[in-house]
């Protein structure tokens, strides 16, 4: 729903009813992951995707029944039959819709979660997407670390889901978790769905330099919070690094360690390290491989690296930490520009998140989507 959220703010803010069609489970090749979300508005304007086109086209059109009815659907859709013209994922996939009517009768609570979203801080929307009392489909409860507003019908149920929608939060998942009736953990009858909004993750580049420019445009758009570090305050500057959320003038591993005893660093944060200058990157790179970070990259040719891992090992770095290592940095796909070198990186960040191969598709089988 991140992706629409600003969207279906301000039709609500006007006092319109949208219609939210979201993924909440998929089975084998899926094109979207849970949480995608499309929105129809009154005006007929769509946004977001929820498959990539497959069926977008019976989702509009039940988004606007689900409008007119004011009642929630939950459907499946699954893989195309012989007829060309069947609803289906022709990528042979299965995926479960949620669709709703969004207004401020229905989600009066919508406010305080774009609140959160806005300031950073984490929240969690929980949904009764499915229950075998019709009238409870719908109830939401919103989840913050620390308290929670709305209920899903018992204090039994709401204690349960609000602890599990903690977990998910936690680690920044979203799924549908399933329930008894009352919220018995082991039973059937209740699914919930939530749909976490957590900070988004963190990328920090240390090295200002023009590779770093072209990384931190590059992790803006991919979704990353920027941040650009380097020792020179003559190079470390805002109008050099336009694209980057934060520019800071200090040590990079005074500066990551700092961030870490902060609690600012979590397992989804990328670090590119781009210096290639022993007196930077070693002292770096002691700090970085020693925490629980998503990615840890090092630019410099194959001499450098070499150098670079005999400093490591004298500084006491073992080798299971010297395997976290990306050096030299990125996949390769025969990059030379800052800009290729930056899409080069990122690609690596991306497998290593996913844990795709980095090789072709088309050299490969089996599914497309882990």
């Amino acid at each position: 729903m991140r992706d629409v959220l600003d969207d279906v703010y301000r039709r609500w803010q006007a006092g319109e009813t949208v219609g939210l069609g979201t993924v909440v489970a998929t089975f084998s090749s899926a094109p979207r992951a849970p949480g995608a979300s499309m929105m129809v508005a009154p005006d007929g304007t769509v946004v977001g995707s929820v498959s990539g086109g497959c069926v977008e086209g019976a989702v509009y059109e039940l988004a606007n029944e689900v409008v007119a009815e004011r009642k929630p659907v939950l459907q499946r859709y699954g893989v195309s039959d012989d007829d060309a013209f069947a609803v289906g994922l022709t990528c042979g996939g299965i995926i479960d819709i949620y669709v709703e009517p969004v207004d401020r009768e229905s989600m009066p609570e919508l406010e305080r979660v774009v609140e959160s979203v806005r300031s950073g801080e984490p929240v969690a929307v929980v949904t009764i997407v499915e229950h075998e009392t019709p009238g409870l489909v719908g109830e939401h409860m919103i989840v913050w670390p620390d308290r929670v507003e709305g209920s899903l019908g018992s204090s039994r149920m709401d204690d349960a889901v609000a602890d599990d929608a903690r977990g998910l939060l936690a680690t920044g998942r979203t799924g549908t978790l399933h329930y008894g009736p009352d919220g018995q953990r082991r039973g059937e009858g209740m699914a919930v769905f939530v749909n976490s909004f957590e900070p988004p993750p963190r990328l920090l580049v240390f090295g200002a330099i023009d590779f770093a420019a072209a990384m931190a445009r590059m992790g803006a758009y991919l979704g990353y919070q920027v941040t650009v570090c380097d020792a020179r305050p003559v190079f470390a500057t805002s109008s050099r690094f336009p694209d980057a959320h934060e520019v800071v003038v200090d040590w990079p591993h005074r500066y990551l360690k700092a961030e870490a005893e902060a609690g600012r660093i979590d397992a989804r944060t990328a670090i590119a390290v781009l210096t290639h200058d022993p007196k930077f990157d070693v002292p770096l790179l002691e700090v970085a491989l020693r925490l629980d970070v998503g990615y840890v990259g090092a630019m410099g040719s194959r001499k450098t690296h070499d150098d670079r891992f005999a400093r490591l090992r004298e500084a006491g770095i073992t080798e299971a930490e010297l395997e976290r290592l990306s050096s030299p940095i990125g996949l390769d796909l025969g990059a030379r520009t800052p800009e290729e070198t930056a899409v080069s990186i990122a690609a690596e960040i991306i497998a290593l998140r996913w844990s795709g191969t980095g090789r072709r598709l088309a050299a490969l089988t089996g599914r497309i989507h882990s």
